[in-house]
C-alpha cells in the first residue's frame, strides 16, 4: 500500500504541473510579443533576476538565452542592493521572475530600475501584485495550485516560469534566425561542441597515410597496402589519380570465397565501384551517420577533381566521442 501511495502522489504532482503548463497556452498573448520585441530591439543585455526558487529559474533562463544568441546576465536581488546594481545600463532590459510579485528584495529593486530607465518585464504569478503594477510588460504565469500539498513550496509555479522563460529564449532564437553554426560558436566544448564543430578534414588521414593503389596493382600489393595503412581498405585510382573504386577487407574475403585462382588478379577486378565518399568540409558526425546508414566503416574524402585527399574511419569517430544521438 505504501508503494501505491507513493506512485499516486508522483502522478498527481506530474498531473498538476502538466495542467499548469497547458494553462500557459492561453496566457501567451500580445504582452509576450511585446516582451520579445523589446529584448530583440535592445542595444544592451537582458538582465534576469529573481529571489529564491525564482532565482534558480532565472539562472536557467539566462543560460538558455546566452547559448541561443541573446546576451543575458543573472543579477541576484540581494547582491544588487549591495552594489551589483551598477551592472545595469539604460540600454539593457530587465526580466524579473517572481511568483508573488511582492518579494521584499524585488520591491527594493524596482524603483532603482525605473530610476535607471530600463524597461521591466515581469514574469509573475499574480497580476495584481506590486511587481505587476510597476512593470512595463506583464507575462502571466499564475497557476491554479502548487503540486506541494501545503500549497507553499513553489513547484507548478516554477515549472510554469521556466517554460515561459524557455518560450522567450526560443522565440528570440527564431527571430534572430539563429543557426546550428551560431549555436556551435557559443558551445564549443563537450560532445555537443564536437557534433557541431568537428569537421571531416580534422579527423581524416592525409598524404602518404591514405591507402591507395592503381587499377593494375596486383592482389599481393593490394593486401600489403591495406595491411600497412591499417584502415581496413584502400582507394583504387586511375593514372590521373581519380577515384575509381575501393577494396575493403570484406571485399577480399568475398573474393576468396568466389575464386581459387589469385595469382593474376588486379585491383580493378576486385574493387567495388562507385564507393561512398564525403567532402572534407562536412561535419564529422555526418560522416558517422553515413557509415551507420550504409553499414560501412570508412569513407573516402575526395576533392572537386574526384581525387582522394583523405580517408575517415568509424573507429576514429567513435574514439573521439561522437555518436548519432546525443543528450547533453
Amino acid at each position: 500500500m505504501e508503494s501505491k501511495k507513493i506512485l499516486e502522489k508522483a502522478r498527481e504532482v506530474i498531473r498538476i504541473e502538466a495542467e499548469a503548463l497547458s494553462d500557459l497556452l492561453n496566457k501567451v498573448d500580445q504582452n509576450f510579443v511585446k516582451a520579445v520585441e523589446t529584448i530583440y530591439n535592445s542595444r544592451g543585455r537582458t538582465i534576469v533576476t529573481g529571489m529564491g526558487k525564482s532565482g534558480i529559474i532565472a539562472r536557467k533562463v539566462v543560460a538558455t538565452m546566452n547559448s541561443t544568441g541573446t546576451p543575458a546576465i543573472f543579477l541576484h536581488p540581494s547582491d544588487a542592493v549591495h552594489g551589483d546594481l551598477g551592472i545595469v545600463r539604460k540600454e539593457d532590459v530587465i526580466v524579473i521572475i517572481s511568483k508573488s510579485g511582492n518579494t521584499q528584495e524585488i520591491q527594493q529593486l524596482v524603483p532603482m530600475f525605473k530610476r535607471i530607465g530600463v524597461p521591466i518585464i515581469a514574469i509573475v504569478g499574480d497580476r495584481n501584485s506590486n511587481l505587476a503594477e510597476s512593470s512595463d510588460i506583464i507575462i502571466d504565469v499564475s497557476v491554479k495550485e502548487e503540486a506541494c500539498p501545503l500549497d507553499l513550496a513553489p513547484t507548478a509555479s516554477t515549472t510554469a516560469a521556466l517554460a515561459m522563460g524557455d518560450a522567450l529564449a526560443v522565440a528570440l532564437l527564431d527571430k534572430r534566425k539563429f543557426t546550428k553554426e551560431d549555436f556551435a560558436f557559443y558551445h564549443p566544448g563537450g560532445i555537443l561542441g564536437k557534433h557541431l564543430n568537428l569537421k571531416v578534414e580534422e579527423m581524416m588521414v592525409k598524404g602518404d597515410a591514405i591507402p591507395k593503389v592503381k587499377l593494375t596493382t596486383p592482389l599481393r600489393d593490394v593486401i600489403l597496402e591495406i595491411t600497412s595503412k591499417r584502415l581496413g581498405a584502400t582507394c583504387v585510382v586511375d593514372d590521373e589519380n581519380r577515384l575509381m573504386g575501393i577494396i575493403t577487407d570484406g571485399d577480399l574475403r568475398r573474393m576468396l570465397q568466389r575464386t581459387e585462382t589469385l595469382s593474376n588478379l588486379t585491383a580493378e577486378q576486385i574493387m567495388t565501384r562507385n564507393p561512398k565518399t564525403i567532402n572534407k568540409n562536412a561535419l564529422a558526425v555526418v560522416a558517422l551517420q553515413e557509415m551507420e546508414s550504409f553499414n560501412i566503416t570508412q569513407l573516402i574524402v575526395i576533392d572537386e577533381s574526384k581525387e582522394p585527399i583523405g580517408m575517415i574511419h568509424l573507429h576514429d569517430l567513435v574514439k573521439a566521442g561522437l555518436k548519432t544521438d546525443i543528450d547533453e
